[in-house]
């Protein structure tokens, strides 16, 4: 109330706020002012009671049948008898980082899916390599399938033994013509983003990429990873360099040709 602290809604429970002045947040409080939360005990209450009421079970199911009535490739979502439900989405991956695998290990069969074989701790070998960019994965989960656990499922398909804390999942979005990117929470539910936005992938979409939009957490990583990081961005800068070059190169070409021409012109 006095210092104006501001911080996200879902980081309010994790703020100790040093006042400068010990007790005035409590002496300036009274018992209406319960949107204050000027001391971390009424913290996590504030925010449980700014979260919406969960839809009832009537109303999943009449939004599950309107989505699956705009359903056109039979990725239809189905409510089972406790009140949750499954369905199907699809994850671009754009990662720009190479990931790391193991090395010399076979793809994953049906029978080792089946049997839930981890082939990737059958091998201490590792190499890395870049993802098809753009690729497109297309998973089926839960209702209650958290982002956290999308991302873990996305590395085990592809054998990715890197931090799951390196990736991050995005929700996009088009809007008056401009494409904007959100990364979801760890604990955000995509199932549900995905039947409230409708089947079409032009209103909303998920995106794989690199967990580049905070701290970074450099103990994920290994030692061989770092320099291959440094190996990685010097490599980029080159061609960054070679593009910048190219694209002026290309405008003093037409300049050039433009004076040209503008010379042979009476006047």
């Amino acid at each position: 109330a006095d210092c104006r602290y501001t911080c996200h809604q879902e980081c309010r429970s994790l703020i100790q706020l040093d006042c400068r002045r010990p007790g005035q947040c409590q002496s300036q409080l009274s018992p209406e002012s319960t949107l204050v939360p000027a001391c971390s005990q009424n913290v996590t209450q504030t925010v449980e009671e700014e979260k919406p009421e969960p839809p009832t079970v009537q109303e999943i199911k009449q939004k599950i049948e309107k989505y699956n009535a705009k359903v056109t490739n039979c990725l239809l979502m189905k409510l089972n008898d406790d009140g949750t439900y499954t369905g199907f989405i699809k994850v671009h991956l754009k990662l720009r980082r190479p990931v790391t695998v193991p090395a010399g290990i076979r793809p994953q069969s049906i029978y080792d899916a089946l049997k839930e074989v981890n082939l990737a701790e059958m091998t201490d070998k590792r190499t890395s390599f870049y993802l098809p960019l753009d690729a497109i994965k297309q998973l089926h989960i839960s209702s209650t399938t958290t982002v956290s656990e999308v991302i873990q499922g996305l590395l085990k398909k592809f054998m990715v033994v890197d931090n799951p804390q390196k990736f991050a999942l995005f929700k996009e979005m088009r809007k008056d013509g401009q494409v904007l990117f959100q990364k979801l929470p760890l604990t955000e539910y995509p199932l549900y983003l995905r039947l409230l936005a409708g089947p079409d992938t032009d209103v909303l979409s998920f995106v794989l990429k690199e967990n580049e939009t905070g701290e970074v957490e450099w103990d994920a990583f290994s030692i061989p990873e770092l320099q291959n990081f440094l190996m990685i961005l010097d490599k980029e800068e080159k061609d960054k360099i070679q593009q910048v070059h190219r694209k002026y190169e290309r405008f003093k070409q037409r300049l050039q040709q433009t004076l040209k021409e503008a010379r042979g012109k009476p006047g």
